[in-house]
């Protein structure tokens, strides 16, 4: 029996490009009238708050060994390694500037190394870093604390998983994408299962308290059927979570994906087939849909976080910490203090000039509007919990949310009627077949998507 049987109409209607609201507004509102010293007026009233937050930080490592054709990230492909050195030298000047700016009574809570490919930087250059962050931050040693990293299983070995484990980190996510060789062949990422199986391990082995692995579909070369092979190993390989990502071909934004064959790619049918299986597969096996393209067993934290509805959601997807001040390091970097976002410069040679100045790379950013605040609260409830109550949002921003949200909830009508939420006395709410297009019920909420022209910019919502 199958766990959602895709309305093929829906989809059509629905399956339009749009935001991930890692954030609202997003990246693209950001400016560069945003300087600096608003990111410094920003962190000041932080500290000042009558409860400042705890923090957390994202550090960008930009490079990788070898190219994935399917990759939409920032990156920068070398086998020099006197480039993480330098790299690394830099980094430990922006946390040091930074540091300075926060109170040293702030916990850092949460910290995520992404990429690129984090274990790019060997275990002394991971060692030295984390050691950089103890020295400016006061690192939050209890077991509420997540540290986690993205890992290339291409570049690890069982003995750095235990180094990791050693440096602090309790959260693993292993980029698998598909076991299949075909595919693998076809995205340039040959990667034995059994090679991730043994890391996998080793991690449970060690206390990990949570270990994701990150699937793809709509790569080339992949059918259903190849794709349940692979949906199978996960199965068996059981990690705590799941993130199940569609595949966005967009070779006019992203250059890697040139080299990908577009006769191979699956077609929408078989795309959506896969999508419909995964979710059959990942429910046979116990997971529980958390939200969007995020899976986790029941006695995870995500999950648990889930039905307690203290789920949050920044830059690196759903989390299960409170709302932290969010610090980004590294070249492209993107932070959110306040009501603010900020974003340092994308290309190494600027972000090293910064440094050498004596700056912090901070080039873009956006200080929050109060409309802005109001409707990144409903996105982020729709988003995290599933449904936007009318009465706390009253409360909270003195609205009268049927008058402030007229034209939001008329849009919605047409979503009821399909099923997709369930707009009642008391508020708002996504049923279950809602929780798929969770998205396309967001983006009523976003003003300035309401007139972006350029919505392809973003992935499809299925």
């Amino acid at each position: 029996m199958k766990a959602f049987e895709f309305n093929r109409a829906l989809v059509q209607k629905y399956d339009r490009p749009g935001p991930r609201y890692t954030s609202y507004p997003t990246a693209p509102q950001f400016h560069s009238a945003f300087a600096l010293d608003d990111y410094r007026q920003a962190v000041a009233a932080s500290n000042q708050g009558a409860a400042p937050k705890a923090l957390s930080v994202y550090i960008h490592i930009p490079f990788c060994q070898s190219l994935c054709y399917y990759c939409g990230c920032h990156k920068i492909i070398t086998r020099k390694p006197h480039r993480a050195v330098e790299y690394l030298s830099y980094l430990k000047r922006e946390i040091q500037m930074q540091a300075a700016l926060f109170d040293r009574t702030r916990p850092l809570t949460q910290l995520h190394l992404g990429g690129g490919t984090p274990t790019y930087l060997d275990d002394a250059q991971l060692a030295e870093l984390m050691a950089s962050l103890a020295q400016g931050f006061s690192l939050d040693t209890s077991d509420n604390h997540e540290f986690s990293i993205e890992v290339d299983p291409r570049t690890i070995s069982v003995e750095r998983i235990h180094n990791l484990r050693g440096l602090g980190f309790n959260r693993l996510s292993f980029g698998v994408q598909d076991f299949d060789a075909e595919v693998q062949k076809a995205v340039h990422r040959i990667q034995p299962a059994e090679q991730v199986f043994a890391l996998v391990e080793s991690a449970r082995s060690l206390g990990f308290d949570s270990v994701n692995v990150d699937l793809i579909y709509g790569l080339p070369r992949q059918t259903p059927e190849s794709f349940d092979r692979t949906l199978a190993q996960v199965a068996q390989l059981r990690p705590d979570r799941i993130a199940l990502y569609a595949y966005a071909h967009l070779p006019e934004r992203f250059k890697p994906q040139r080299r990908i064959i577009s006769a191979e790619l699956p077609t929408g049918a078989s795309k959506l087939s896969m999508l419909s299986r995964s979710l059959d597969a990942f429910m046979d096996a116990g997971y529980v849909y958390v939200g969007m393209d995020h899976f986790a067993l029941p006695t995870d934290a995500l999950a648990v976080a889930k039905r307690q509805g203290r789920l949050h959601r920044n830059f690196q997807g759903y989390s299960t910490q409170p709302d932290c001040d969010l610090i980004g390091l590294g070249v492209s970097a993107i932070g959110r203090v306040g009501a603010t976002y900020s974003q340092n410069s994308k290309t190494l040679d600027e972000y090293y000039d910064f440094l050498d100045q004596g700056r912090l790379p901070v080039v873009r950013g956006l200080a929050l509007t109060r409309d802005d605040l109001v409707r990144r609260a409903a996105i982020m409830a729709l988003m995290c919990q599933g449904e936007l109550l009318f009465e706390p949002m009253e409360q909270a921003w003195l609205i009268d949310f049927r008058k402030y949200f007229a034209a939001e909830l008329a849009q919605l009508e047409g979503m009821q009627e399909q099923g997709l939420v369930r707009v009642g006395p008391e508020g708002i709410e996504v049923t279950a077949t809602g929780w798929f297009f969770v998205r396309g019920i967001a983006m009523v909420f976003d003003r300035y998507l309401q007139a972006d022209r350029n919505r392809a910019r973003f992935s499809r919502i299925i």
